[in-house]
């Protein structure tokens, strides 16, 4: 089993580049992400094979054994309750979901409404904040720009990944909370982490390593 290839989900985007440029150095792999539009490559030195998947896809690819491993937002796993082992945290992809509200807006004013329309693509983790200050809050699932909420009157506030803060502003939008911050944390299928067993813990201690020396 040892010489299977190894598969690994990787998040499209920016984090992807981030990922391998730290696998890179960690000497896991030598590869380079694709200059096509093709979602898979290889590293045929090491077997190990990687996916590109939407961020928010790659719990669930790793869950139904389409990767055995991948590297994702910890604010996906958070929303969702994945059951699935994470073993480390990595150092990149941060940012953070955090409240915002128009920048005209007294934030003590704001936390005195009665009824709360919030826009957002996190609905679990947005209820959970506003039940834990004993607010009611319409919770509105949008899947675009967030922003537009309370541009189009359709929500007070908005509840949103926050990375340097240059959207909300342009927006006329202001972080008033953070709620959870989240970086890129390795995920391991359970079943594969006792069939890919030695690759999997190899990879969890280089990575570790690699961080404890940072």
């Amino acid at each position: 089993m040892q010489n299977e290839i190894l598969t690994i989900a990787l998040p499209s985007g920016r984090m992807s580049e981030e990922a391998i440029n730290f696998l890179n150095e960690t000497k896991i792999v030598n590869v380079q992400l694709p200059n096509t539009r093709e979602l898979t490559f290889y590293d045929s030195d090491k077997k190990i094979r990687f996916l590109l998947v939407r961020n928010q896809d790659i719990p669930l690819t790793v869950i139904h054994g389409g990767a055995n491993a991948g590297i994702c937002g910890k604010d996906i796993l958070y929303e969702n309750g994945y059951d699935l082992t994470y073993p480390v945290s990595l150092p990149f992809g941060y940012c953070r979901l955090s409240l915002a509200i128009s920048s005209d807006l007294d934030e003590k004013q704001f936390f005195k409404k009665s009824h709360i329309r919030v826009a957002t693509k996190y609905p679990n983790l947005t209820k959970d904040y506003f039940f834990k200050k004993g607010i009611n809050a319409e919770i509105i699932k949008l899947h675009g720009s967030i922003e537009l909420g309370p541009i189009l009157g359709i929500a007070d506030c908005i509840v949103d990944l926050v990375s340097t803060g240059r959207t909300l502003k342009e927006n006329n939008l202001k972080e008033v909370e953070v709620i959870l911050e989240s970086t890129a944390t390795l995920i391991v299928n359970k079943a594969s982490y006792y069939i890919f067993h030695k690759q999997i813990r190899e990879l969890i201690q280089i990575l570790k390593h690699k961080i404890n020396k940072n």
